[in-house]
């Protein structure tokens, strides 16, 4: 049997200097070898995207002195940063993926747009269970500290079972004291959207530019949601999967006259 620790990659899409990294760091640090792999500069509403047609660099840096991790601060995206990790920094597999603390919430419709979820997603692509925590909280100030008890237990049970195939975990943090906090909920993502707005200017050029804004809607009133979870103050723990086929419409798609 081996003693070897369990090797857990960090990432996420804020930076590495974000506090929600830092909050994970500690946490992760107690259950096994770590190693911080993340964007340089803030990379939030990313998404999946990939460097393609640019260069990637990649620096070791010292974000705390005699800290027992090893971390990078990679040029490129949140899935870049797991790219380059697996495939060019470690020498194993990690055992387990965490990427976050997100300052803000990824839950429903939001999960797509998310660069601390899509770079969960690139792990467990590759094989490693993962998982994405974000904070109801978008201020630099947030406090994680009532987060940290369920950030540990999550990524202890995902080290113990694994991820189911193809799955890889979407957490979500109601803005709470700790006593305040309920417990954990395992959700469905909720149907939710937003209502785009874009706030039109000029510049002193004459140019027109857009802010982009909107607002959240969500009319989904059922009670297994993680919007309805995080409103009754539990932390929502959504399964997301991959595999974006709707293996429901298959058989609808091929009663169309396209063979």
């Amino acid at each position: 049997m081996s003693n070897e620790k369990p090797l857990i990659l960090i990432t996420n899409d804020d930076g590495i200097t974000a506090p929600g990294i830092r909050a994970l760091i500690d946490v992760m640090k107690e259950l096994g070898d770590i190693c911080v792999v993340a964007p340089d500069s803030p990379q939030s509403g990313m998404g999946h995207a990939i460097t393609v047609n640019d260069t990637l660099y990649v620096d070791e840096v010292i974000m705390e002195k005699g800290g027992p991790q090893k971390e990078y601060s990679c040029s490129g995206t949140p899935a870049d940063c797991v790219k380059l990790a697996v495939n060019e920094i470690l020498k194993r597999k990690p055992d387990l993926c965490v990427s976050g603390i997100n300052h803000g919430s990824n839950s429903s419709i939001n999960v797509i747009y998310s660069g601390t979820m899509s770079a969960a997603v690139e792990a467990g692509t590759q094989g490693i269970p993962s998982i994405g925590f974000s904070l109801l909280d978008y201020s630099l100030t947030a406090d994680f500290e009532p987060v940290k008890e369920y950030v540990k237990i999550l990524a202890q049970q995902a080290l113990i079972h694994g991820m189911p195939e193809g799955v890889v975990l979407n957490v979500n943090f109601p803005k709470l004291k700790k006593e305040e906090i309920k417990g954990m909920k395992v959700c469905r993502q909720a149907n939710a959207h937003w209502v785009e707005k874009f706030d039109k200017r000029t510049n002193p050029l004459g140019r027109e530019y857009y802010w982009l804004a909107g607002e959240f809607v969500n009319e989904d009133k059922g009670e297994d949601t993680d919007e309805w979870a995080l409103r009754q103050g539990y932390v929502s723990v959504v399964p997301v999967q991959f595999d974006l086929t709707a293996h429901h419409a298959i058989k609808d798609i091929n009663n169309w006259d396209i063979q």
